[in-house]
């Protein structure tokens, strides 16, 4: 039977292919959007906050109304953090990748599936969309707010791993976000199956500053017809 989530939505219990151990809970599915979408958006949540943060209910919602399903799932250190309350430590990105894995086989449905998330939780679906859309299992991958580096370090970058990616991806990035700005990403060199959605004065969250001429409402909106558009396309292949 599913669960209420705080939003009200149905929050749905997927077992299959988790086992319960130190680093790992059983996967559950907060669901938004319409069961006979034309694509389906698997979404992980950032290092620091669960899968119902304001930022992933708006985008949820958003997509949802341009006929996305949205199924948000949270790692297994942070689900133990909400039921615990302890923080502890954040695990690596490349730790999490058998979890990343099991979400993808849980996730029910015809519809093509498009992986990713938020911040980290993109990061860990990047490191595992090759070899899953290699398999057929995805259609291809979204990320909202791609860490590039850590703040304030450009040299310490994550990004080996999509300078050779097969898989079509869809990057939207703030060009002021501080874990890689429009002028650092730019200069990198890439796999040519990454496109970008560049968000008009965003920070992390997407967000602009008073006076830029972009609004936060503005900015996530375009965010998602951003997404929507590229899961229509990817998933027409």
């Amino acid at each position: 039977m599913a669960a209420e989530g705080a939003s009200g939505r149905a929050l749905e219990g997927h077992k299959g292919g988790l086992r319960k151990g130190r680093n790992q809970v059983a996967t559950r599915y907060l669901t938004t959007g319409p069961p006979d979408a034309r694509a389906r958006f698997l979404c992980a949540h950032g290092a620091g906050a669960g899968m119902a943060t304001p930022f992933l209910e708006t985008m949820a919602r958003l997509l949802g109304e341009r006929g996305i399903q949205v199924l948000r799932f949270e790692f297994g250190y942070m689900a133990r953090r909400g039921e615990t309350g302890s923080r502890g430590r954040i695990p690596r990105a490349d730790g999490l990748v058998d979890e990343y894995r099991a979400a993808v086989a849980g996730a029910a449905g015809s519809a093509p599936l498009l992986i990713g998330g938020k911040s980290m939780g993109g990061r860990v679906a990047s490191l595992v969309a090759d070899e899953l859309y290699a398999a057929g299992k995805i259609a291809g991958l979204a990320c909202l707010g791609y860490p590039f580096h850590p703040p304030k370090k450009p040299d310490q970058l994550r990004t080996v791993h999509l300078e050779g990616t097969a898989c079509p991806a869809l990057i939207v990035q703030g060009e002021r976000d501080p874990f890689g700005s429009r002028p650092e990403v730019e200069a990198l060199r890439l796999s040519p199956a990454i496109r970008f959605h560049w968000v008009g004065d965003g920070d992390h969250d997407l967000g602009p500053r008073g006076g830029s001429g972009y609004t936060r409402a503005g900015n996530l909106a375009a965010a998602a017809d951003a997404l929507a558009e590229f899961g229509r396309a990817v998933g027409l292949r």
